[in-house]
């Protein structure tokens, strides 16, 4: 059973919302530009996280709180599945069937994010992509809706913008990787939308855009659900 140590609290009588391996925080900030009150959990310390934090196993406060939650954004690691990985070969943990099982338990509405690598272990993911929200990334990005909620697969626009090669410094008229160990931090934090965040946290995250988007597509579900419970 998990034991988790609340850091710190912030604001309000907003729908609550449930980061799971939050990270340093990209998912975080776009539900809270769609309107929630975001908490985060993660095994790890998170000293940059923007909002509530909670640190401890992510799959057992799932199991034991999640039911207090309107909404809850799970994003196990994807190193197991990425491409750096496996030119690498490093062992990491596979927490997709234990999240989703989690999940399940709490009655709640809910999306598993993940990367491309994964996708066979996802159930009708819907993919985002940079362009679809202005972007200047090709950062695909792939979520599992459940619990009841539904998600819209935006048009895909063409990748008319080149590519820089991965760890590669962004040519002019490029479009930036932001993997590994790349250069252009300062880059990086604008185009992604999170000028708080390092490297480390930049090459994990998704972009806020991507979660503000699912963030408002949900509310437009549970509003009418907390009305009535009010």
């Amino acid at each position: 059973m998990t034991q988790p140590t609340m850091i710190r609290r912030v604001r309000g009588p907003r729908p609550r919302l449930l980061d799971a391996f939050c990270r340093q925080g990209g998912a975080g900030k776009g539900y809270d530009h769609a309107g929630f009150d975001v908490t985060g959990i993660d095994i790890d310390p998170q000293p940059l996280y923007p909002f509530r934090f909670i640190q401890g196993d992510a799959v057992d406060f799932i199991r034991e709180h999640g039911a207090e939650f309107d909404f809850i954004h799970a994003s196990p690691p994807c190193q197991l599945d990425s491409d750096c990985q496996r030119l690498h070969g490093n062992t990491h943990p596979d927490l997709i069937d234990p999240t989703r099982a989690a999940l399940e338990t709490t009655g709640r509405p809910w999306v598993i994010e993940n990367v491309r690598g994964a996708l066979p272990k996802l159930r009708e993911p819907v993919m985002l992509c940079g362009p679809m929200f202005g972007v200047e990334t090709y950062r695909h990005r792939y979520f599992e809706p459940g619990g009841g909620f539904i998600l819209e697969q935006l048009p895909h626009p063409a990748h008319t913008v080149p590519q820089a090669k991965m760890g590669r410094p962004v040519p002019p008229g490029h479009f930036g990787q932001f993997v590994g160990n790349f250069s252009g931090v300062p880059l990086a934090r604008r185009v992604m939308g999170v000028p708080w965040m390092t490297r480390e946290g930049i090459r994990e995250c998704i972009p806020p855009a991507y979660s503000e988007f699912i963030g408002r597509a949900a509310l437009a579900v549970l509003t009418p659900v907390l009305e009535v419970a009010a």
